[in-house]
């Protein structure tokens, strides 16, 4: 298991960086002038960043609301998983000692959960790097202002 996650891990770390960027988009205005669109922020450098470390990429982002998160969720999910492979280590060795079949069901019991725990933290880094490549990309996007008519946009609804 350790052995996969390691590989995993290697794999969305180095995969980024074989894949070409798109640094730029060309837009053509009412005017018929071309115009040139620069995105502020690289996806794949908020992504590597995100790789590196968890939450850097969404601090790159200028999204400083979702580090918390992120390392909330994924310190919730390392304690756990501490927290079962040391009930799953404890268990195994009482059933070593006794040879009880409640032990043993303990044992694959806390094993099952570790494992678990350790597939949920692999799609919390997953995500995370999802969120950091999504929210590079939407960076520039505004809402605020009618390009037809160069009107501020409001829009309300209320649903009953």
């Amino acid at each position: 298991m350790k052995k996969l996650i390691i590989k995993i891990f290697f794999i969305i770390s180095f995969f980024p960086i074989l894949l070409p960027a798109q640094e730029s988009i060309s837009v053509a205005d009412s005017n018929q002038v071309d115009t040139t669109f620069v995105m502020q922020k690289s996806a794949w450098g908020a992504v590597i960043r995100s790789a590196i470390f968890p939450g850097w990429g969404q601090v790159y982002n200028e999204s400083y609301w979702k580090v918390p998160i992120v390392w909330g969720i994924g310190g919730w999910f390392i304690y756990n998983y501490i927290k079962n492979n040391k009930d799953y280590k404890n268990s195994q060795n009482l059933y070593l000692k006794t040879i009880d079949s409640q032990y043993l069901s303990d044992r694959e019991f806390y094993r099952d959960q570790r494992d678990l725990f350790a597939m949920y933290l692999v799609f919390t880094y997953l995500a995370n790097l999802v969120d950091a490549y999504v929210d590079a990309h939407l960076f520039d996007f505004s809402v605020t202002e009618d390009f037809y008519r160069q009107q501020p946009m409001f829009n309300f609804k209320i649903v009953f």
